[in-house]
């Protein structure tokens, strides 16, 4: 029997999860809040330039294969798919910088460079990190974390020990190697996990198989083609998608939410509701007594960061960078300590360099360049336009001083987006841009559950969710969820066979 059920949220988790509910045959509807789809990778076009407002590194592009496999395609149907090479720069506090390699033996090479002695210890350490990914990402992510009994699989319970889980990242990559260099680039995904390195599980290694062996990607177009292939996806399995089109709360009868009340709109009946909402959100939006947590609860979380971004257009070809360029050129502890530890705007930022229109033309007009600055953030800060600009200031002067030319007066388009915009967009819980902190106290089935323990028909997916932030993670949370109905569906149908029997 086809099951009414509305999605909440257009971002990765939303269009998985409705595209594998409606894949099995039930009326899906998807509402959205904002006037485009896609949540955080969301993106928008201003004087010939094309942004995407989010993810701008595509990382572990063998989740976005397997995703696409669901529904008989393959990533080259939907986009252009080409490697980064080198995959990004690095700018150093010593004035100096490094293009990562893409080429295994070169990384190698670097790294013997570097400290010698590193080339064999990177081999060990990338082959622990390899089994990290494989049995992370194709075991650990894909359970819907309901209870901790599901952790009990042999193949899981025996390589516990091997996947680090209780072992500090911080400890662990130092039994491996010394030099600040190659402990900054091994630490940096864990900039953007939501916790120091030193409190973060040496599980997260497998980022590092990601980035090194797996390597950097881009689809060409821009990350936004991604969207594009899962809004064509959802809507070829009659998922209906609504923009413009909030949910503001819920009718709930004996425990059951009945319909989702639209803002300046009827509301929508459904069997099944999931929210790929900001999760704490929809708790505010329940009924008192309905919501799964209180806010002592999600007051005592702990958050991964947000960011200030600046999306430019500038007047010119810009030397001396690549696609993706971070600029460690400060100290990486003092930063992470003000995010983390002593929240507050940041003394002297780290910061993240985007220039998509190094490898696509279609991102900027002729001769321009596309330009896309991102400084990570404590959530809950207090968010000015006096704020951005000072900060604007700081990096820019830092970005012509490395660069060595002048940017500033060649900006001829400047948007910027901080923690009030993630508030009003996505009702981001503090601003938060990356979700909850990836600590040992947040992991798996730790996290805020996929289920409403009030509510018999309320799910939520999403990168407050398991398995947590980042594309990826979005695009498995939503299959799990969309698994966890329909193993409900079906358990229902047989209890309704077997009692009709009896």
């Amino acid at each position: 029997m086809k099951k009414r059920i509305t999605v909440i949220g257009s971002g990765v988790a939303g269009l998985s999860c409705a595209s594998f509910l409606a894949k099995e045959g039930h009326v899906v509807t998807l509402i959205e809040k904002n006037s485009s789809i896609g949540g955080r990778a969301r993106r928008f076009e201003a004087e010939g330039f094309v942004y995407d407002m989010g993810p701008s590194w595509y990382w572990m592009p063998d989740v976005f294969e397997r995703f696409y496999n669901q529904f008989g395609y393959k990533t080259e149907d939907f986009y252009e798919l080409k490697r980064l090479s080198p995959s990004y720069r690095v700018f150093w506090q010593d004035d100096t910088f490094d293009d990562v390699p893409s080429d295994l033996n070169a990384f190698y090479a670097w790294f013997e460079k570097l400290e010698p002695g590193s080339s064999k210890k990177l081999d060990k350490f990338l082959k622990e990190a390899a089994y990290k990914y494989e049995v992370g990402i194709n075991d650990l992510v894909h359970k819907p974390s309901l209870k901790i009994g599901e952790f009990a699989d042999i193949r899981i319970a025996k390589g516990a020990f091997k996947m680090h889980l209780f072992s500090s990242f911080s400890k662990y990559i130092r039994k491996y190697f010394s030099h600040p260099k190659i402990i900054e680039l091994l630490e940096f995904p864990i900039l953007f996990l939501g916790a120091m390195p030193k409190d973060t599980p040496a599980l997260y290694s497998l980022m590092n198989y990601a980035d090194i062996k797996l390597g950097t990607w881009y689809p060409v177009g821009g990350m936004h083609k991604f969207i594009e292939a899962f809004e064509r996806i959802a809507r070829e399995q009659g998922v209906t998608i609504l923009t413009e089109q909030e949910a503001v709360g819920f009718n709930i009868q004996e425990g059951e939410i009945i319909s989702t009340n639209i803002k300046n709109r009827t509301s929508i009946e459904a069997d099944y509701i999931v929210s790929g909402a900001d999760y704490e959100h929809t708790d505010r939006l329940l009924a008192k007594g309905y919501s799964n947590y209180s806010k002592d609860y999600w007051n005592s979380r702990l958050m991964a960061p947000s960011s200030l971004l600046f999306y430019l257009g500038i007047d010119k070809k810009v030397d001396n960078l690549l696609h993706h360029n971070l600029f460690f050129d400060e100290s990486f502890q003092v930063h992470a300590q003000e995010i983390y530890k002593t929240p507050k705007w940041p003394s002297a930022p780290l910061f993240y360099a985007c220039c998509p229109s190094k490898t696509d033309d279609s991102v900027a007009p002729n001769g321009k360049e596309n330009l896309f600055l991102l400084i990570p953030l404590a959530p809950d800060l207090e968010d000015s336009e006096e704020m951005r600009e000072k900060y604007y200031d700081i990096i820019m002067d830092r970005l012509e001083k490395r660069t060595g030319q002048s940017i500033k007066d060649a900006v001829i388009y400047k948007r910027s987006y901080c923690l009030q915009d993630f508030k009003d967009d996505y009702h981001a819980f503090k601003g938060n841009a990356y979700g909850l902190a990836n600590t040992l106290r947040q992991t798996a089935f730790l996290k805020p559950k996929i289920k409403n323990k009030n509510i018999s028909n309320l799910f939520y997916t999403g990168q407050l969710t398991t398995p947590g932030p980042g594309v990826p993670p979005s695009i498995i949370s939503g299959e799990v969820v969309a698994k966890e109905i329909l193993k409900t569906i079906s358990n229902q149908k047989q209890k309704k066979n077997h009692e009709a029997t009896v």
